[in-house]
């Protein structure tokens, strides 16, 4: 793939003014040091992170994460125009944004404790069963609509739904796979389901009202998607549960 061009397309010129393409990242998506305040890619931020990277400097500026706990936080940024561009999976109830091609498939699955009954995903929608997941993610949307009988139990962000699963205030945590694989290892004897209930495409979002913006970016990813970029940096990150959405096919 080219390297930033001598003169910046038109439909990025604002970036390539700005010097900088400010992107958002949400709740597993990143960490911050607390002692330096620097912010690094995390579960499938790493990848995405990795992809801002190269869009950076194809185009000829700096990437700056731009971290926040919540989806509506980023949501926020975005519409407010304090980000350029963020990573989501595309949901009809999100306002305010526009989606790019998806770039990663992530599957939805389980996390239960040490001794739990739950063997499948159709174990768990039963009354009495409680799951903790994440207020407003799509993983969160996804299972609201396909189960009608276990109770979900809301938290803000991933560290807060994990401990109702670590505390025994919850009996499952629902998320994504990348993301249930790293909780595992901190709670003893607990495991990740290995069937799953679908899957996030996650692509890029932008603010609605740039067009030109999104064109770019979307062309960039169905590019890195067939030239083997995505694929690349899939396996520099070494997640499992993570493949490559499909490539857009005319």
């Amino acid at each position: 793939m080219k390297r930033a061009q001598q003169v910046p397309d038109p439909r990025v010129a604002d970036l390539v003014q700005a010097g900088k393409i400010r992107v958002g990242v949400h709740s597993v998506m990143y960490t911050k040091d607390p002692r330096t305040g620097e912010l690094k890619g995390a579960s499938v931020g790493i990848i995405l992170l990795d992809i801002a990277r190269t869009l950076g400097a194809h185009i000829g500026v700096e990437v700056v994460p731009v971290g926040h706990p919540t989806i509506p936080e980023m949501l926020t940024c975005l519409t407010a125009g304090a980000c350029d561009m963020g990573f989501l999976g595309p949901d009809p109830s999100r306002g305010g944004v526009d989606f790019s091609p998806p770039i990663l498939q992530v599957q939805y699955t389980f996390l239960v404790p040490a001794g739990s009954s739950i063997q499948r995903i159709a174990d768990a929608d039963r009354p009495g069963v409680r799951i903790a997941v994440v207020r407003d993610h799509a993983s969160t949307l996804t299972l609201s609509r396909i189960f009608k009988h276990a109770q979900l139990m809301y938290a803000a962000t991933p560290d807060p739904t994990f401990e109702l699963l670590s505390t025994g205030h919850a009996d499952v945590f629902a998320s994504v796979r990348p993301a249930l694989l790293a909780y595992s290892e901190k709670l003893p004897g607990s495991r990740v389901l290995e069937d799953h209930y679908g899957s996030n495409l996650v692509g890029a979002v932008v603010p609605k009202g740039h067009p030109a913006r999104l064109a770019y970016i979307s062309e960039f990813i169905e590019r890195a998607k067939a030239s083997g970029l995505v694929q690349q940096a899939i396996e520099r990150a070494g997640l499992p549960g993570l493949q490559m959405a499909s490539v857009k096919t005319n």
